[in-house]
Protein backbone atom coordinates (compact mmCIF):
# COMPACT_ATOMS: atom_id res chain seq x y z
CA UNK A 1 0.00 0.00 0.00
CA UNK A 2 1.41 3.36 -1.03
CA UNK A 3 1.98 5.98 1.61
CA UNK A 4 0.89 8.81 -0.66
CA UNK A 5 -1.77 8.56 -3.29
CA UNK A 6 -0.56 9.93 -6.61
CA UNK A 7 -3.06 12.23 -8.27
CA UNK A 8 -3.20 11.71 -11.99
CA UNK A 9 -6.26 13.85 -12.66
CA UNK A 10 -6.29 17.56 -11.89
CA UNK A 11 -8.84 19.18 -9.66
CA UNK A 12 -11.05 21.79 -11.33
CA UNK A 13 -10.15 25.23 -10.05
CA UNK A 14 -6.51 24.43 -9.29
CA UNK A 15 -4.15 26.28 -11.59
CA UNK A 16 -0.43 25.75 -12.07
CA UNK A 17 2.34 27.37 -14.10
CA UNK A 18 4.56 24.83 -15.88
CA UNK A 19 8.17 26.01 -15.91
CA UNK A 20 9.18 23.52 -18.58
CA UNK A 21 6.47 24.41 -21.11
CA UNK A 22 5.92 27.99 -19.88
CA UNK A 23 2.16 27.50 -19.90
CA UNK A 24 -0.74 27.63 -17.47
CA UNK A 25 -2.36 24.29 -16.63
CA UNK A 26 -5.58 23.42 -14.85
CA UNK A 27 -4.81 20.65 -12.41
CA UNK A 28 -1.41 18.98 -12.14
CA UNK A 29 -0.46 17.94 -15.66
CA UNK A 30 3.33 18.16 -15.45
CA UNK A 31 5.51 16.81 -12.65
CA UNK A 32 5.72 18.80 -9.42
CA UNK A 33 9.39 19.74 -9.91
CA UNK A 34 8.44 21.55 -13.13
CA UNK A 35 5.60 23.70 -11.85
CA UNK A 36 4.58 26.50 -9.52
CA UNK A 37 1.23 26.39 -7.76
CA UNK A 38 -1.47 25.72 -7.07
CA UNK A 39 -3.05 29.11 -7.67
CA UNK A 40 -6.69 30.00 -7.13
CA UNK A 41 -7.18 31.52 -10.58
CA UNK A 42 -5.81 31.17 -14.09
CA UNK A 43 -4.73 34.83 -13.93
CA UNK A 44 -2.61 34.25 -10.81
CA UNK A 45 -0.94 31.25 -12.46
CA UNK A 46 -0.25 33.30 -15.59
CA UNK A 47 1.69 35.79 -13.45
CA UNK A 48 3.65 33.14 -11.52
CA UNK A 49 7.04 34.24 -12.85
CA UNK A 50 6.33 37.89 -11.96
CA UNK A 51 5.29 36.83 -8.46
CA UNK A 52 8.48 34.76 -8.06
CA UNK A 53 10.62 37.68 -9.28
CA UNK A 54 8.94 40.06 -6.80
CA UNK A 55 9.42 37.63 -3.90
CA UNK A 56 13.08 37.09 -4.82
CA UNK A 57 13.66 40.85 -4.90
CA UNK A 58 11.99 41.25 -1.49
CA UNK A 59 14.24 38.54 -0.06
CA UNK A 60 17.39 39.95 -1.65
CA UNK A 61 16.73 43.43 -0.23
CA UNK A 62 15.50 42.32 3.21
CA UNK A 63 18.09 43.60 5.72
CA UNK A 64 17.34 40.89 8.31
CA UNK A 65 18.70 38.27 5.86
CA UNK A 66 21.83 40.28 5.07
CA UNK A 67 23.16 41.31 8.46
CA UNK A 68 26.48 39.48 8.27
CA UNK A 69 29.20 41.11 10.35
CA UNK A 70 32.87 41.43 9.47
CA UNK A 71 34.70 38.15 9.08
CA UNK A 72 31.57 36.25 8.03
CA UNK A 73 30.08 36.22 11.53
CA UNK A 74 26.63 37.40 12.41
CA UNK A 75 23.29 36.50 11.00
CA UNK A 76 19.80 35.89 12.24
CA UNK A 77 19.82 35.39 16.00
CA UNK A 78 23.23 37.04 16.50
CA UNK A 79 22.43 40.29 18.33
CA UNK A 80 25.78 42.07 18.02
CA UNK A 81 26.76 40.80 14.55
CA UNK A 82 30.26 39.90 15.77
Amino acid sequence: MALFKRRTVGKPGEWFYCLRHQTVEEGPECRAADRFGPYATREEAAHAMDTARERNLEWETDPKWHDMGKGGKGGPGDADGA
